[in-house]
């Protein structure tokens, strides 16, 4: 037996309606608006679009400004730092930082920036 039989020939035939029924449904009526229309956009949604837009020239100074400050706070900054900590505490002899202690004074000792003798402590009475 070669062919549809009378069901799957119905079937077939409704398959078929209902498709030319959904093609015919796609299409637009004049009234219908083929896209739909984009909101008015404020002053201020219009700026930030604008803004954000990629490939835009301040987007191009930002990214350079921020790859040059990456730059120099990684390779310039960051290693100098160290390096002058380095020397300065592990390094260096005497480090520009740290104050010695000055000696200490007694009296009758001179002062040698001024030439002064320290004079005698005054004389207590009692224990304190």
């Amino acid at each position: 037996m070669s062919g549809y039989t009378p069901d799957e020939k119905l079937r077939i035939e409704q398959i078929r309606t209902l498709r030319r029924r959904w093609l015919k449904d796609q299409e637009l009526s004049p009234r219908e608006a083929a896209l739909q229309a984009q909101p008015k956009l404020s002053a201020v949604a219009k700026f930030w679009a604008g803004f954000l837009e990629p490939k835009s020239l301040w987007r191009l100074y930002t990214y350079k400004a921020y790859t040059g400050g990456v730059f120099a706070l990684t390779r310039l900054l960051i290693p100098a730092w160290i390096t002058h900590y380095c020397i300065k505490y592990h390094i260096a002899k005497r480090p520009y930082g740290i104050v010695e202690v000055k000696p200490k004074l007694y009296p009758g000792d001179t002062i040698l920036e001024t030439g002064e003798v320290v004079p005698d402590l005054p004389p207590t009475h009692g224990h304190h």
